[in-house]
């Protein structure tokens, strides 16, 4: 499986809109299950700062992983745009890959 990890320091008057989007039901989800092999994506919140959010977006492999954004770049964009108010910093903690026994 492969993996990418997300955080984000969310604008404390803007926590309850990023939950909506950013979960595994919300806006970017959406768009996410346009593309073959996409798993799903988990929303955890630091609870101790809970303006503190990491993403978790799962694909069956890094080629689905790319081709959905070759295919549907111009739309993730556009998101990342439309969305930008809502969060303080954005910053991709890394991408992974799972390790089978």
């Amino acid at each position: 499986m492969y993996l990418i990890l997300w955080e984000y320091q969310v604008s404390p008057n803007k926590q309850s809109e990023f939950g909506m989007i950013y979960s595994p039901t919300g806006t970017w989800a959406e768009l996410f299950k346009r593309g073959t092999g996409y798993v799903g994506s988990e929303l955890l919140r630091d609870e101790s700062r809970p303006n503190r959010y990491f993403i978790i977006d799962r694909w069956l492999t890094k080629k689905d992983y790319e081709t959905f954004m070759l295919h549907h770049e111009d739309e993730y964009k556009a998101l990342s745009e439309e969305y930008k108010d809502l969060v303080e910093t954005e910053s991709l903690v890394g991408k992974w890959i799972t390790i089978d026994r």
